[in-house]
């Protein structure tokens, strides 16, 4: 089924094509999809999942890369390197692992968190990794050594989701308190806080400039905000339910939820400019290359399910 200039594809085990009469899917796991993330050149996606594996495989093919093992519970996201080289994971089991995308090697664990790391993020850099956990602190951390730069302290439950600003200065974190904070990433203060959801924070994402912060919540809603100010620019209404990922891709932002759905919006206005038919059961994570040529859903099902962009443009603009 098309829609706009991306395609949603019918499970298909074997597809290895990613034109409009055969699309890509992937039936990469056999438990639930917490997270994806796409390789900074476009080549590989890397799946988190319910499983304790990370899938890497190949966007345009479908094929497996390797599977990496190690973590002894859940992994709940994997995150690359900018230089593409290396990725990042965290699990239940309260570590952080950092891989070699090449050989699938793991540097020893870090013990980040006494609860499970809900999420990871990188430095504009990639010289820092950012957590966010349970144990209601997010902390960032040295990638080569492995040792804790600083702590933050504040939320007043779990803490779902952290992300680095692009200029690598700040830090965001949000969760099941409902409040995105800001923080200073170097001193650990507190800058700002951001209120306005009713319920969980699931996950946030800076946009490439650093000037739209997005926000998916258990409030069924998707908030656009001004970080520099607070302000909140747009607030997005349209799936029913949970809306567990948000991520950009390019101008246009995408995300996911309870719904079964993948929405596409304009970032300039707050306006849906596409809904992906529902799949067959709730979508976790999402994720586009910088072009915008290709996205991915993964879902309950352990199934990932890819989007092809006509001219690298998810919207058709």
């Amino acid at each position: 089924m098309k829609c706009g200039t991306f395609v949603l594809g019918v499970v298909i085990a074997t597809a290895h094509s990613t034109s409009a009469a055969n699309p890509l899917q992937i039936e990469a796991h056999r438990a639930d999809i917490f997270s994806l993330a796409i390789s900074p050149d476009g080549r590989l996606i890397a799946s988190a999942a319910k499983d304790g594996t990370i899938g890497l495989w190949d966007l345009k093919t479908g094929d497996n890369v390797r599977t990496l093992k190690g973590h002894t519970g859940d992994v709940l996201r994997v995150a690359f390197a900018r230089d593409g080289k290396h990725l990042a994971s965290g699990g239940s089991d309260g570590t952080v692992r950092i891989w070699d995308a090449a050989t699938g090697e793991s540097a020893p664990p870090i013990k980040a968190h006494a609860s499970w790391v809900a999420v990871i993020a990188y430095s504009p850099d990639g010289k820092q990794l950012a957590t966010a956990s349970a144990d209601k602190t997010a902390a960032v951390w040295d990638v080569a050594t492995g040792e804790k730069r600083c702590t933050f302290r504040g939320h007043g439950s779990e803490v779902w989701s952290v992300a680095f600003h692009p200029d690598g200065k700040s830090v965001a974190s949000a969760g099941k308190d409902k409040a995105i904070h800001l923080w200073d990433a170097a001193s650990g203060e507190l800058i700002r806080t951001l209120s306005g959801h009713t319920a969980d924070v699931f996950t946030i994402a800076f946009d490439k400039h650093g000037t739209t912060l997005a926000s998916c919540s258990g409030d069924e809603t998707v908030r656009l905000w001004e970080p520099a100010t607070g302000v909140l620019k747009h607030k997005l209404t349209g799936h029913k339910g949970n809306v567990y990922t948000v991520a950009f891709a390019g101008t246009d932002l995408l995300s996911c939820g309870a719904d079964r759905t993948v929405k596409v919006w304009d970032v300039a206005n707050g306006r849906e400019i596409k809904t992906f038919p529902a799949q067959k059961n709730e979508v976790y994570a999402v994720a586009s290359t910088d072009d915008k040529s290709r996205c991915a859903a993964g879902s309950k099902s352990g199934i990932i399910q890819v989007f092809l962009g006509g001219e690298g443009n998810p919207s058709g603009r």
